[in-house]
């Protein structure tokens, strides 16, 4: 975002900014997917392992961020 900044500050052409913020926003989708992804095989796992109640718990956690991943 530092780039993406900086080049607003120094009036780099306007596609060529968008284009940048663009891949800003694949990258964060990217990090988000493969956090999610982390979640889902050892937190949610790790759960089920532990019951019901936990695993319940580490679903809803996942559902949650699922749900805010969309939205944004």
């Amino acid at each position: 975002m530092r780039g993406v900044h900086r080049m607003v500050r120094n009036e780099t052409y306007c596609i060529d900014v968008l284009a940048q913020v663009s891949a800003v926003a694949m990258a964060q989708e990217a990090v988000s997917l493969g956090l999610l992804d982390d979640h889902l095989a050892h937190c949610v796992a790790g759960a089920a392992a532990s019951g019901p109640e936990a695993t319940e718990l580490k679903v809803k956690e996942a559902s949650d961020a699922i749900a805010r991943l969309v939205r944004s």
